[in-house]
């Protein structure tokens, strides 16, 4: 099974599209030995925004000789992608038919006493002493994607300090994935906060009827009512 560890920098606008891909082919979770890299950058057919741009310092005009954003696409052998918040490369990636791998949830997850799960404080947490370092060029995908590798191996790390199995399989993750994604507590509303589980079963049946409803909270409303 093959898995790659993978960011995009955008222009920022909705619909966003990739001006910069990046990711790492990587050998099972036991070590992830990078085996293959690849960086590429890409012409949007729209303007960069400002928010953007104050983001990944990416220029519209040195884009000008590059391939259209249209022309990205992973590798056709690939069926995980890994990255922090991966749910949004994916979606500017056109929604590819893989499985998605999510370090922002497992962070979470597994660390829910500290005050951010962004990347780059994740890196501060785990490598304080390097951090500045690693960071200098934070928002450059193929930067990114190095940081996201590390601060894995460290989530490992945490897992095995908890008492917790270290996946052996891309499956695996996968699963232990999918499990961090399901919220214990609303994270929206004017239940924000309040135990999925302790919701208002009048409430809990018009989340269930709302269209565009998160799949996993859907699934903690659907759980907390078969216990």
């Amino acid at each position: 099974m093959s898995a790659i560890i993978f960011d995009t920098e955008t222009t920022g606008n909705d619909p966003a599209e990739i001006i910069e891909a990046a990711w790492l082919k990587v050998d099972n979770p036991n070590d992830l030995t990078v085996t293959e890299h690849y960086e590429a950058r890409f012409k949007p057919q729209q303007k960069i925004s400002l928010g953007a741009l104050a983001t990944h310092h990416i220029l519209d005009e040195e884009l000008q000789d590059c391939p259209p954003a249209s022309d990205f696409s992973l590798p056709d052998d690939v069926q995980y992608i890994i990255g922090h918040n991966i749910d949004y490369d994916w979606n500017v990636s056109g929604q590819p038919r893989v499985k998605r791998i999510c370090t922002l949830a497992l962070a979470r997850h597994l660390l829910p006493f500290l005050d951010s799960h962004s990347q780059s404080a994740l890196i501060y947490y785990f490598d304080r002493k390097n951090a500045r370092e690693r960071l200098q060029k934070a928002h450059s995908a193929l930067a990114d994607v190095h940081n996201c590798r590390l601060n894995l191996l460290a989530l490992f790390d945490c897992l095995y300090e908890q008492g917790r199995q270290v996946p052996s399989d891309w499956e695996t993750l996968w699963l232990l994935s999918e499990q961090a994604r399901i919220p214990t507590t609303m994270p929206f509303g004017k239940h924000r906060g309040q135990l999925i589980a302790e919701l208002p079963r009048d409430y809990q049946d018009w989340l269930l009827r709302q269209d565009g409803l998160d799949p996993y909270v859907k699934q903690a409303v659907l759980q907390s009512r078969q216990n």
